[in-house]
């Protein structure tokens, strides 16, 4: 018995700091052919990574949510692409002599196959409202902070 494959050609994405590592698994009557790539994480790497998927004719991206290194790569790939984001615990490789490339692809087979439980993305508006509250949190709070600075200074402290 073998599983089915739902995503005939699908990108997995290993997400790191100043990189990311790709692997597009193309399958066609039962055979997989893999295509890797590294890009950077700058705005232009991933813009070049967009352009790669596209010219894969690669809809349906799968990648990890480490830390807030996504982030960047979800926004710039967002509107070209269905982006699955999954907990690192449900893509984790089994452990051994792990590298990004085999990463990337471990995430593409399981995402193939549709065994990855993604993450829930409130839409585009909701996500700038929430980053817009937390800077004016973060402002309001700094703003309190230099206010009482201010007067211990004042009242000699």
């Amino acid at each position: 018995m073998s599983l089915k494959i739902v995503y005939p050609i699908c990108c997995g994405i290993d997400v790191h700091k100043t990189f990311v590592v790709t692997c597009i698994a193309s399958t066609n009557k039962g055979v997989t052919t893999y295509k890797r790539h590294r890009f950077s994480t700058f705005t232009k790497g991933l813009r070049e990574l967009s352009q790669w998927l596209c010219e894969n004719d690669c809809k349906d991206v799968c990648m990890e949510s480490t830390g807030k290194y996504w982030i960047p790569v979800f926004n710039v790939l967002e509107d070209s692409c269905n982006i699955t984001l999954a907990h690192p615990k449900y893509v984790k490789a089994i452990r051994g002599k792990k590298t990004d490339k085999k990463d990337a692809k471990w995430i593409a087979d399981l995402f193939k196959h549709d065994l990855v439980a993604g993450s829930f993305m409130p839409p585009l508006a909701i996500r700038q409202l929430r980053d817009l509250m937390r800077y004016r949190f973060k402002l309001t709070n700094f703003t309190s902070s230099e206010k009482k600075s201010v007067s211990e200074q004042l009242n000699g402290f």
